[in-house]
């Protein structure tokens, strides 16, 4: 089993050509993937390999894709301030199952706190209530995407305080303890499961793909009924295998992994 997992961001737009736009990325990527003979399947579903509860035949040739942050730009299309109208990733993804018949399903990362993403949404967007979560029931009931942590707050740069004890923000590698850890990542369960669905598939992406030792090794793995995580995704470029360390899987980036169609087809094949 080597799957590759790609991973976008839909706030990633900084023009309108692939290299500088995760829409255009994305639109184009789906279409390579299909070229390339792979076939998309849910991420959970590999971790249902993982588990053993599927036989590796149901991911042979597959790729997984998920999304990061989970602004409205996942779902809505919107018209950016300097780039103009972006086709939604969901749009993205029903405008080709549309023209191939074939399925097509994304997860989505979200940062869950809604007071964070409100100040992120003024931040790191332009104000205008971008950064909600209205959309994210709709998203499950259709079936399209799935909605799944990606920590309470992200430990943000651009937040006034976060859970980190020290205010140590702007990366991830500083949750280090149990409460810091407990705080961003069961936190993170709750409001999912008491807001969007319970049960869900229990998967967690972590911020900027930064981990450490002690979620790796401690918290994720000993703390599993507390915090109701299958399995933790991290940054590393490489495909998932049987092997993989459950609580840091790899996954592949777009603008960081690769910038082009051909840099990806080199991945997928």
């Amino acid at each position: 089993m080597r799957v590759p997992i790609l991973t976008y961001h839909s706030n990633n737009v900084g023009g309108n050509d692939y290299a500088d736009n995760d829409h255009v990325a994305l639109a184009a990527d789906l279409k390579r993937i299909r070229e390339c003979g792979r076939r998309i399947v849910p991420l959970a579903r590999l971790v249902d390999v993982l588990d053993g509860r599927l036989p590796e035949s149901e991911v042979e040739g597959a790729v997984a894709i998920t999304f990061d942050d989970g602004s409205w730009f996942d779902w809505y299309d919107l018209d950016h301030p300097t780039c103009g109208p972006q086709r939604a990733f969901a749009g993205v993804l029903r405008d080709f199952v549309a023209e191939t018949r074939e399925p097509a399903h994304a997860t989505s990362f979200v940062i869950v706190s809604p007071a964070a993403r409100e100040i992120l949404d003024r931040t790191c967007l332009i104000g205008r209530g971008w950064w909600t979560d209205v959309w994210w029931r709709e998203a499950e009931i259709e079936g399209l995407i799935a909605i799944e942590s990606h920590s309470w707050d992200h430990n943000h740069a651009t937040l006034p305080a976060t859970v980190q004890r020290d205010q140590d923000k702007g990366t991830f590698r500083t949750i280090d303890t149990y409460a810091d850890a407990d705080a961003e990542i069961r936190q993170a369960s709750d409001w999912l499961d008491a807001h969007v669905r319970e049960p869900r598939a229990g998967l967690f992406a972590f911020p900027y793909g930064e981990t450490n030792d002690y979620l790796v090794r401690e918290y994720l793995p000993r703390h599993a009924d507390e915090h109701r995580l299958r399995a933790a995704f991290g940054s590393e470029p490489k495909p998932l295998e049987k092997s993989s360390d459950r609580w840091n899987l790899p996954r592949y980036v777009s603008g960081f992994h690769w910038r082009s169609s051909d840099e990806l087809a080199r991945i997928l094949q």
